[in-house]
Parts: structure tokens; C-alpha cells; sequence
């Protein structure tokens, strides 16, 4: 039988995801230096609402409150030792949002990295990293995710460490880099090498792609880079609601709900098929996008004048592919 994502996407041209989870979790009142995962267990009536958040606004497929939900990162706050209860009741809670909708919705079982630094560079070893993945997504099967989401990779190996432990688990799993150093990944990897990289897995995933990173316009450019390798998998696009800003204390993106509806619209034209946002993208965004996207015709792929010009300029000259210039950041998009 194929897994719940495949079936949509086998139904769909395309599918809106969600939008970003700490903006949305402190908004609600978490803490700088707070894990948002024991809210799972803690505060489960504001887990609904971020769920339900995405759900009412037109998402087919949203992310459970486990990215930080590792042993890992959990070990900063004294939770390694609750990774499966946590996992597990993150994911539980999406379960009971998402058969209350009344439509058929995914749930996705958020997988951020370690936090550490892979071997040689680091002291994390690929069998740490996988069992560490694999404790998490026990947890989230138990829960009642459809599938597993890796994100905000920047290591291949990390990357390969996920995709094994979705294997041990017996889940579907997606995973997502962000490239947000001058196109590239923190770990050097560019558009083209993690094309590459899907292709080689022995355990693919069911989609791959971007999210997070510097803004729409450079996640636009890395999709394309994407797209243009010819990936047999469909290609993800989750990109942050513009630029972030300091404002009165608080992060505030600046992307405004028509600048993701102009995005999501780019996004499917530049090949994407799951559709969202990360950092800044709250309800409001997704309503737009899904609108956006219901109305679209379905039109060529863009150039990157194209994208600067609706979405702001670039934050590097090129996407670490090759030396071509791309356009220059534009009026539009401001930084503090």
C-alpha cells in the first residue's frame, strides 16, 4: 500500500503545507530559551490551536511541535529522556486535529537536526545520529504520523543519518536543507548536490526540497536549481515570510500575505509541489497563499528577474552553482 502523502500527490497538482511553528508558538506566550516540545504535553490546548491554525486556513499537510525533539537538543532543557513521550503526544495531538477536519489532512512528524557536528569535523557519529533520528521517530509513529519530516539539514551525512532511521522505523519520510549561505548549505551542499544526494539514497524520500534559509526570493532561486536537474521526486518549497527585523524586542518578518501569495504562485510556476512557509508564516499568509494558488493558472517557469522583481533581490550574487550574476536586492524588500 502506498503512504498517505504519496496518495495526494498522486491526486493533487499540488498541496499547501504550513507555516511556521515558533513564530506562531510565541505568539502564544513561549519563552526565548524555552523547548516549544514540552508544550506538547505541558500546554496541549495551544498545540491544537497552532495546529488548527494551519488547518482552517487551507493547509493539506502541516508539521507536529517535535522539531527540537531529539535527544540532542532535549538535553539542553534535562528532556533527553522523554524524547518517545514527547514525539508521541506531538504527533497524537496532530492525529486527533487533523481526522477532526473532515477532510483528509497530513500529518507530518517534524525531525529537526541534532544540533551537533558530524565526524570528521565534529564529534557526532553517523550511528549516533541515526539512533538518535530513530528514537525520535518511533515516537511519532507512535503518535499517529503519516509521514516524517526532516528539516533544516545542512550536513549530508545528517541528511543520510535521517533517511535510515525513517528506514528502521518503517515511515515515509521527506526531508528539506536549508541553503542560507550564499545558496549554499552551511556544509557547503548546493541545489544541485542534494539532487544528487536523493538520488543515491537507498531509502528515498517521498519529497525533498527547501525550507527556512534567507528569504523567498533566494529559496525561489533553489528550487529552480532543483527543477532544473530533473528530480524524480516531487520538490518541496517552505520558504520564511520575507526578512526578519528586530522590532520593539520582538523577530519580525516583513513578508506581508500578498508577498507569500506572489511566492506560492512563483514556487508551483518554478516546479514546487508542496507548498509552504517556515519562519514569520502564519495563518493569515497560508489563507492567501491558498487562495492564490486556487486561482492560478499554471504558467512558465520564472527567470530571476522575475522573482526579484515580485519578491525582493537576492542575498547573494549566485546560488554557489556557478559565477552567473543574479539581480540585485530591489526597493521592495527593506532590511533593518
Amino acid at each position: 500500500m502506498t503512504d498517505a502523502l504519496t496518495r495526494h500527490l498522486d491526486t493533487h497538482d499540488w498541496l499547501l503545507a504550513d507555516g511556521a511553528t515558533g513564530t506562531n508558538l510565541f505568539n502564544m506566550g513561549l519563552q526565548s530559551g524555552d523547548a516549544p516540545e514540552f508544550w506538547n504535553v505541558d500546554a496541549p490546548d495551544n498545540i491544537i490551536k497552532l495546529y488548527k491554525g494551519a488547518v482552517d486556513a487551507g493547509s493539506d499537510l502541516f508539521l507536529t511541535n517535535t522539531f527540537g525533539g531529539n535527544a540532542s537538543r532535549l538535553k539542553l532543557h534535562d528532556g533527553q529522556t522523554r524524547v518517545h513521550e514527547l514525539n508521541k503526544a506531538g504527533a497524537e495531538i496532530g492525529r486527533e486535529v487533523a481526522d477532526a477536519s473532515g477532510r483528509s489532512v497530513i500529518v507530518a512528524g517534524s525531525m529537526g537536526p541534532t544540533g551537533e557536528i558530524m565526524e570528521p569535523l565534529g564529534p557526532l557519529t553517523f550511528e549516533t545520529a541515526v539512533e538518535m533520528f530513530h528514537e525520535q521517530a518511533e515516537g511519532l509513529k507512535d503518535g499517529g504520523a503519516d509521514v516524517l519530516w526532516v528539516e533544516t539539514i545542512s550536513a549530508p551525512d545528517e541528511f543520510k543519518a535521517a533517511a535510515r532511521a525513517a528506514e528502521l522505523a518503517g515511515m515515509p519520510w521527506c526531508g528539506t536543507m536549508s541553503f542560507d549561505t550564499a545558496g549554499r548549505t552551511m556544509m557547503g551542499l548546493t541545489s544541485a548536490g542534494l539532487v544528487d544526494l536523493v538520488a543515491k539514497l537507498p531509502n528515498k524520500p517521498v519529497a525533498f526540497g527547501a525550507n527556512c534559509g534567507v528569504g523567498a526570493s533566494d529559496l525561489l532561486r533553489t528550487v529552480l536549481g532543483f527543477t532544473a536537474q530533473g528530480p524524480q521526486q516531487p520538490v518541496i518549497a517552505k520558504g520564511n515570510a520575507g526578512i526578519p527585523k528586530y522590532v520593539e524586542g520582538h523577530i519580525h518578518y516583513d513578508g506581508t500575505p500578498d508577498l507569500m501569495a506572489d511566492y506560492a504562485v512563483l514556487a508551483r510556476d518554478s516546479g514546487a509541489r508542496i507548498i509552504g512557509g517556515c519562519c514569520g508564516t502564519t495563518p493569515e499568509h497560508l489563507t492567501q497563499m491558498r487562495a492564490a494558488l486556487e486561482a492560478h493558472v499554471p504558467g512558465s517557469s520564472p527567470t530571476l528577474e522575475e522573482i526579484a522583481e515580485k519578491l525582493g533581490g537576492f542575498s547573494s550574487a549566485s546560488d554557489g552553482t556557478n559565477e552567473a550574476e543574479t539581480p540585485k536586492r530591489t526597493r521592495r524588500r527593506r532590511r533593518a
